[in-house]
């Protein structure tokens, strides 16, 4: 089951706005490997065990959950509705024009990401980094600063570079992700179809739709490299920084950092809990976005 217009749906579908704030809003549920996965990729020395045990540290479950609350809602909820509205118009459109589920899904996956990243990433990624660091200086017994007594203090020290820091890093991770989970999800359900005699116009059972989004959320992480990069970019531990750390980070001096520092494992620092949240967020938002959408859950609204 490709994204369609739903029936009577003419023109542009504003409800995809709604469907993708409240659908990304369930991916949080995978917050926990979110956090596992950033600790691992900021401290690539550490095994899986020892980062667990870091987050633990931190109080216990409630460390699984930071940056949640607010700013994890905020992100979500925000991206989540940029990444929908824009991919399904653009996959509808490919589709229309005679292009291949599987290239309609990238090229929509693609575009949906490089617009979420860029329309509000900067700032809400910014600011759960900052909640999280604020977090982790409570955990060592010092006083932390206010979450917006810390953002000031980027603002006046970095402008609004400081708040955006590594937004064209996080632009390519969103444009590789959703192009990938996107697109070879599409290509997953395009061979199933095969396999069971359907044609396009045949939706898909449910458990094809989850076995192709879990294809399509596993073989996206190839890209893990540009995580790291990204959230070494993002990083605020500046007193823990190398020496040999360049001053002004770009995408691949980053890049270069990483790798004379840690090799090539260093590169792939946290891809197996990215995997688990790669396949949780595919599923919730192609497989179960696309049913939400023909439910005509949100059909009230203009």
């Amino acid at each position: 089951m490709a994204i369609t217009k739903e029936p009577g749906q003419k023109g542009i579908n504003w409800s995809n706005i709604a469907v993708g704030a409240i659908m990304n809003m369930v991916t949080t549920l995978g917050q926990p490997l979110e956090v596992i996965k950033t600790q691992m990729a900021a401290n690539r020395a550490q095994p899986m065990a020892e980062a667990f045990k870091t987050v633990w540290s931190r109080g216990g479950v409630a460390g699984f959950y930071q940056g949640l609350i607010p700013w994890a809602w905020i992100e979500a909820s925000t991206k989540g509705a940029v990444l929908v509205f824009t991919a399904s118009e653009v996959e509808t459109k490919t589709l229309g024009m005679g292009i291949s589920p599987a290239v309609s899904g990238l090229l929509g996956g693609m575009s949906g990401g490089v617009a979420q990243a860029y329309a509000t990433m900067g700032f809400t990624t910014c600011m759960k980094t900052v909640e999280i660091t604020r977090q982790k200086t409570a955990a060592t017994g010092a006083k932390p600063l206010s979450t917006w007594a810390l953002f000031a203090d980027m603002y006046r020290r970095e402008g609004l570079a400081g708040v955006n820091k590594g937004v064209n890093a996080v632009a390519v991770r969103q444009m590789t992700n959703w192009g990938s989970r996107m697109g070879f999800a599409r290509l997953a359900e395009t061979g199933l179809r095969k396999v069971r005699g359907l044609s396009e116009a045949d939706p898909l059972p449910g458990t094809d739709k989850i076995i192709a989004s879990t294809v399509g959320g596993a073989l996206a992480t190839w890209n893990q490299p540009i995580e790291v990069v990204r959230v070494e970019m993002q990083s605020m531990a500046k007193g823990a920084a190398n020496a040999n750390r360049p001053a002004k980070l770009t995408i691949l001096n980053t890049l270069n950092f990483i790798y004379k520092e840690n090799g090539i494992k260093g590169l792939y620092r946290g891809v197996t809990p990215r995997i688990a949240l790669g396949i949780w967020q595919t599923i919730c938002m192609v497989s179960l976005t696309d049913y939400v959408k023909v439910w005509q859950v949100f059909e009230l609204l203009p």
